[in-house]
């Protein structure tokens, strides 16, 4: 249970402390690092139909199996990686999952060699600066979320999904849908643009 001296946030960390840790240090802050939004996205991807308390319980053991989640080294694996990641313990071991990550490892590559940064990309389509959510509401998906998911789609990604896009615009802080009586709401209300 939360200290009555603890400060007013979100209802969903619970009173898990890694939780409450995450929602209260980076859901929600702006990420602009291109590696560090694919990486979130990715896990998110992993989330699907799990919680983010497994997610986020597992995180170094996905950072540590993906090798720091550099998509140079990854793009190259092919079923031996896949089948020595099905046996690893540390990780949501799914593989669509997996075979998914290494193909998105490609695509982020892809768009990299065409000239498209994928921070750019996906900032871009969100106006380049984070959205506020002022309807009190906190939708699962928006027409942003499937705008962005098709895109995403077209240039190869898997598990990208219009419900997980939402999931991770959230958590890299392209939305901000801290509850309007939450602390973490106004730390980030006032968010710089990109660049």
């Amino acid at each position: 249970m939360p200290q009555a001296d603890s400060p007013t946030r979100c209802a969903w960390p619970g009173d898990n402390a890694q939780m409450i840790a995450y929602h209260d240090e980076e859901w929600g802050v702006p990420e602009y690092d291109a590696r560090a939004l694919w990486e979130k996205l990715i896990l998110d991807g992993f989330q699907a139909g799990l919680s983010w308390a497994i997610i986020l319980k597992k995180r170094s053991g996905f950072r540590k199996a993906f090798k720091g989640f550099k998509p140079t080294i990854i793009a190259k694996w092919g079923a031996k990686d896949v089948a020595r990641l099905l046996k690893d313990e540390s990780i949501v071991r799914s593989r669509a999952k997996i075979e998914a990550t290494i193909g998105n490892a490609k695509a982020y590559l892809a768009m990299q060699k065409a000239g498209e940064d994928f921070s750019e990309f996906v900032w871009g389509m969100a106006g380049d600066k984070p959205i506020l959510n002022t309807t009190g509401k906190v939708p699962t998906k928006t027409p942003l979320a499937e705008e962005m998911s098709k895109a995403l789609k077209k240039r190869g990604f898997k598990f990208v999904g219009p419900v997980i896009v939402y999931a991770w615009m959230q958590a890299v802080g392209i939305v901000n849908d801290h509850h309007e009586s939450c602390f973490c709401r106004t730390k980030v209300k006032t968010p710089k643009t990109r660049g």
